[in-house]
């Protein structure tokens, strides 16, 4: 077994500590001063207690004066109260009583417009009954009007058919003395052609008849010389084999004769054939003549049927031209009467456009001025209710403000919404006035007036048209 330890010695006495001091190494002066220094302390420490419980009663005591203070003035409250139950009841009083005053006025007012509206459309109906009745008297006025054009163009149209007859009579007899004059022509240059034909043949055959003459007398006259030679020679040789050599001396000189004469003969043969050559190209000069003349005969007869083929088209497309030519006179005479009715017409239509704007004008400054009139009244009447509610109900004022405002927002959108739908009409509206125009310009195509058409197109407008007239669904305001 291990040895045992031996026990530790008794512990230290642990020191005494006040307010954090150790006073167990104090020593006397030190202790009576740190006791003199405790019982200051102690007397601050007292002094501060009673210091609270003075604030403490203090504070207590204003508490009861301020609750009853509270009391007294939660009394006044109900007392204020009561008095302002009395006034409100007083004020609703007098805000019926302006309230109905309000609803005289509104009465008056809406009456008011009422008769100003009426007279409006009194007037306005007037004015279309005037301007129907103008609209008719034009409608008269033009059917007088076409008349007289339609006796006119009758009357131009017998003035050009008498016309026509003595221009066809006239035409006649320049086309006959033309085709008179034409065939002395022709029968004139035909005796004449034929002359000339008679005259060129004789010529041609006086000078081969002379040429063939002149050849056979050559001919004949060079076989009397070959025979007169041959003869010769003959007797010659005769002679040579009958008599003596002594002859062949003249024989030479004979044959040197015939040589000559050969030689001679032969130049005439060659001057002949050189006559023949040059007499054969007047011959071909003739007949080539003669065969350009045989061409231009047929060229001629080929030109004639060619010119009368030419007359007949000529006169077709004259009388093509005639007919083009009248109704072309006839669409000038139609478009300038129609530029002139087209130009009265309108000179009428601005007299009307003017008088009825002098006149709806005078209408227009006069309700305006009414209405200017109105709206001051009852702007008047808006100030003095809102100054009566002001002064009588202010705690109804801004109940007032924020109904004024409610109302003012509804009236916008209902001014929005019917300013869509005067829009949406004056889309359809120009739609029916482009469809209306569409339909008279292919009536005019076709000839047939619009008159005619068994109805009558809804062109009035009860309204003020608002809307500048474009293509239908770009319609702006009218400003």
């Amino acid at each position: 077994m291990p040895p045992k330890g031996k026990k530790g010695k008794k512990g230290k006495k642990l020191p005494v500590l006040i307010d954090g001091v150790d006073t167990s190494a104090m020593t006397r002066d030190q202790l009576e001063a740190f006791a003199l220094r405790l019982k200051a302390e102690m007397d601050r420490e007292r002094e501060e207690r009673n210091y609270f419980q003075l604030e403490r009663d203090k504070i207590r005591t204003f508490w009861e004066i301020t609750r009853q203070q509270l009391d007294e003035t939660r009394y006044e409250l109900q007392q204020k109260d009561k008095e302002i139950e009395a006034t409100q009841d007083l004020a609703d009083i007098d805000t019926k009583h302006v309230m109905q005053q309000m609803k005289h006025l509104q009465f008056e007012n809406h009456n008011k417009l009422g008769e100003v509206r009426a007279e409006a459309m009194t007037q306005l109906k007037l004015a279309q009954e005037h301007h129907v009745l103008q609209e008719i008297e034009l409608l008269r006025d033009k059917r007088h009007l076409r008349r007289i054009i339609r006796e006119k163009m009758e009357a131009g149209e017998m003035q050009l058919r008498h016309l026509e007859a003595s221009f066809n009579e006239k035409l006649l007899e320049q086309r006959i003395t033309f085709e008179r004059e034409r065939k002395d022509n022709e029968m004139l240059h035909e005796e004449k052609m034929v002359e000339q034909k008679a005259k060129l043949d004789l010529f041609y055959g006086t000078q081969m008849f002379e040429v063939e003459e002149r050849k056979n007398q050559q001919i004949k006259d060079l076989q009397d010389h070959h025979d007169l030679a041959f003869n010769d020679m003959k007797n010659y040789y005769n002679d040579i084999t009958l008599n003596n050599l002594a002859l062949i001396g003249s024989m030479k000189e004979q044959l040197e004769q015939l040589r000559k004469q050969a030689e001679r003969s032969d130049r005439i043969a060659a001057d002949t054939a050189a006559e023949n050559r040059r007499l054969k190209e007047p011959l071909e000069h003739a007949n080539l003549q003669l065969n350009e003349f045989r061409r231009k005969l047929e060229f001629y007869e080929r030109d004639k049927q060619q010119l009368s083929r030419l007359k007949v088209r000529n006169t077709r497309l004259e009388k093509k031209v005639k007919g083009l030519t009248w109704e072309a006179e006839t669409l000038i005479l139609r478009n300038d009467s129609l530029v002139a009715e087209r130009e009265g017409l309108k000179e009428r239509f601005n007299d009307v456009i003017v008088e009825l704007q002098q006149k709806t004008g005078l209408k227009n400054v006069l309700l305006e001025r009414k209405i200017a009139a109105l709206m001051r009244e009852g702007e008047k009447r808006s100030i003095v209710l809102h100054e009566t509610i002001a002064t009588c109900a202010p705690n109804y004022a801004e109940k007032l403000a924020s109904l004024d405002e409610r109302v003012g927002n509804v009236v916008d959108e209902k001014n929005k919404l019917i300013l869509d739908l005067r829009y949406e009409v004056a889309k359809a509206r120009k739609a029916h006035d482009d469809l209306l125009e569409t339909y008279e310009c292919k009536l005019k195509q076709h000839g047939v007036p619009v008159d005619e058409l068994g109805f009558k197109p809804l062109r009035e407008r009860d309204q003020q048209q608002l809307y500048i007239c474009g293509p239908a669904g770009i319609v702006t305001d009218n400003k």
